[in-house]
């Protein structure tokens, strides 16, 4: 038989359970305390039974009754079941909310700088940026989609592979101009290096050895130098003139077409064996705000590379 009982009725119950109080429930659900007690009456004239115990009217808090604390699981976990319907339902629109899971230094020095692009196209989707610098569960955290670095295998995600990278030395134009002698890789010997350890648990990640041992160069002391965890913090030491930085192509781009920095002996060539690629739950992939943001990071790739 179908329960003539209004949801508001449950809500009211389970908020003033949780809260052991009228008045908070009412303040969480927005509405006055006499309304969360005739809503709660409702339900108990429905049902036959109290669900609070009642007692003095000096009573601190609302203790329920044994049968109301066995129905609580249950009617929790029916909220929490409509709660993600409604998820469900609104996935299936362009509009609203978009969630994006990207480290700190991709946002600041890759996406950031070309969000606007997809937000002029999709003005009805909100990006939520989610900058986590470890893995996020998609599932518990509700992210959307993604762009990670590695191999691209991720347990429980499609990737699809958005950018190769290769890394470089890079310093600022000034240090350029008051070092005249770097002009060959053996000629930093004399500099500071700095190095990017964001990707030191990857082995295939290159480092400064790697690209020296491409370069034929043997005499300069890499144990030495700058050392920071943080890609684009790594761009900025070197903008600063702390050194010379071993950069990432796809974090350097923008700073070296605008001249912030400067890219040191560009014949040598040292490809990294990880790439970026889009992350997104399987099931998810035809979801219209996902499509349009796959597909639009594509893009903005395709374009970089020409």
């Amino acid at each position: 038989m179908k329960s003539p009982v209004h949801l508001n009725a449950l809500r009211a119950f389970e908020a003033s359970t949780r809260h052991q109080s009228f008045s908070a429930a009412a303040a969480e659900l927005n509405v006055t305390p006499a309304a969360v007690g005739q809503l709660v009456r409702t339900l108990e004239d429905w049902l036959g039974t109290p669900l609070f115990l009642r007692g003095s009217s000096g009573r601190a808090r609302l203790i329920p009754t044994e049968t109301a604390e066995r129905a609580l699981p249950d009617i929790r976990a029916g909220f929490d079941r409509i709660a993600l319907g409604l998820e469900r339902l609104k996935e299936g629109a362009t509009s609203g909310m978009l969630t994006v899971a990207v480290s700190p230094a991709f946002a600041a020095k890759w996406l950031l700088p070309r969000i606007e692009r997809f937000q002029t196209a999709w003005p009805d989707t909100d990006v939520r940026l989610d900058t986590n610098l470890k893995p996020v569960d998609f599932v518990a955290q509700r992210v959307d989609i993604g762009v990670r670095y590695g191999m691209g295998r991720w347990p429980g995600l499609a990737a699809e592979k958005l950018m190769d990278e290769e890394v470089y030395p890079v310093c600022s134009p000034q240090l350029l101009r008051e070092h005249r002698r770097l002009k060959k890789p053996n000629d930093l010997a004399r500099q500071t290096l700095i190095h990017d350890l964001s990707m030191d648990s990857h082995t295939s990640f290159p480092t400064w050895d790697a690209w020296l041992q491409q370069a034929g160069v043997k005499d300069v002391d890499t144990a030495r130098g700058m050392k920071i965890n943080n890609s684009a913090a790594v761009l900025q030491a070197a903008f600063e003139g702390h050194g010379v930085a071993l950069a990432r192509s796809v974090m350097a781009r923008d700073d070296l077409a605008t001249g912030r920095l400067v890219r040191l002996f560009p014949e040598i060539t040292v490809p990294s064996a990880l790439a970026y690629y889009i992350v997104y739950r399987p099931e998810c992939a035809s979801l219209p705000r996902l499509a349009a943001f796959r597909d639009w990071l594509l893009e903005e790739a395709t374009e970089q590379q020409e």
